[in-house]
């Protein structure tokens, strides 16, 4: 009885592996398997897993958190619990504006663990930055939009020639951001949670194109004739210079108003004598400059279609409407008007 009871003990014991399992009996594996601590779910979303060891130096803070004497794993835990404060939102001051940049929309996150291994290297007391990611793309979007809303466009100065005064509307200087200068000064914030998170960053200066200054140089001589007081104006640098008075077209000879240049010069100039009926048999000819017989005395300023200024020998008809169209001058007030006045000077006629 003794030899069956061993046999079967030893056919039991070399039975196949799919046998024992059918008759209830556990392999080694999977017992450890059933028996083994499970391993903690990860509490933070982290790059970094492996803690280094030792103790963090007293005083040592992370972003302004406080870790100084704790380990690696529990330097994390408070660093963990302390990511709203490390990923404060950015607030950007423009004047009274105000732009919130929010940690969603930087895709700001911190590595604890990361962190907390970069804090135990540090020595006492030390301040060190967290272990941070972002979106820069999304930093510049936002500090493109900033300058976009804040941008202001700069304004010429503006000239308007009046017969008597020459009127100056003075530029504006516009202002600008400097958007990847905004845009380094939120990463740098973003990088250490220590630093304060408001921005006030400095309007940059936009010139206008033309200033009074510019105006002076463009508009350096003016002249402005009012018809109706007979008075030719010099304005020198924006500012009244000298007053002349003239005779102006009679009627149905009238001096054309408007906005012309001088367009050319001469001494003693040839009259052209126009083919019209007031010009009787010296229609169509050609005056000699100085002729007795040539009106157009001394200097001559042409403005357009034969219109000029010209010294005249009949002083009488100053002060009054008397010409054929051109602006008379005493000789020895045209003859001084002459250098005033260079080729392309702007002449307002009303």
């Amino acid at each position: 009885m003794h030899t069956r009871v061993f046999a079967a003990v030893r056919a039991y014991a070399c039975a196949p592996a799919f046998l024992l399992l059918a008759a209830g009996a556990v392999p080694a594996t999977a017992l450890a398997a059933q028996t083994a601590t499970p391993t903690p779910a990860a509490t933070t979303p982290s790059p970094t897993t492996t803690f280094a060891p030792g103790t963090i130096q007293s005083g040592v803070k992370v972003g302004g958190i406080d870790v100084g004497g704790l380990s690696t794993a529990d330097a994390a835990a408070r660093l963990d619990g302390a990511k709203a404060q490390l990923g404060r939102d950015v607030v950007v001051l423009v004047g009274a504006h105000r732009y919130t940049l929010s940690s969603g929309q930087s895709l700001f996150t911190v590595d604890p663990v990361g962190s907390a291994n970069a804090a135990v290297k540090a020595s006492a007391n030390a301040a060190v930055k967290p272990v941070v990611k972002y979106s820069y793309d999304n930093v510049r979007a936002f500090a493109s939009k900033i300058a976009a809303k804040e941008y202001r466009k700069p304004v010429d100065a503006r000239i308007a020639i009046k017969v008597d005064k020459i009127q100056v509307a003075p530029h504006t200087v516009g202002r600008r951001l400097d958007v990847n200068a905004l845009a380094k000064s939120i990463t740098v914030v973003l990088k250490d949670p220590a630093l304060p998170r408001n921005l006030t960053p400095k309007r940059l200066a936009v010139k206008a194109a033309v200033t009074k200054g510019t105006l002076k140089k463009q508009y350096w001589t003016i002249l402005t004739v009012n018809r109706s007081t007979f008075k030719l104006r010099v304005f020198k640098g924006l500012k009244l210079s000298k007053t002349y008075p003239i005779a102006v077209g009679a009627a149905g000879h009238d001096t054309p108003s408007g906005l012309y240049t001088i367009s050319n010069k001469a001494v003693n100039p040839v009259w052209h004598v126009p083919n019209s009926a007031w010009a009787g048999s010296l229609a169509g000819t050609t005056v000699p400059g100085g002729a007795p017989n040539n009106p157009l005395k001394a200097r001559w300023l042409g403005i357009v279609d034969g219109v000029g200024i010209h010294g005249t020998s009949e002083d009488w008809s100053i002060g009054s409407r008397a010409s054929h169209g051109c602006l008379r001058m005493h000789v020895k007030d045209v003859i001084d008007l002459y250098p005033r006045v260079p080729v392309g000077t702007s002449v307002l006629i009303k």
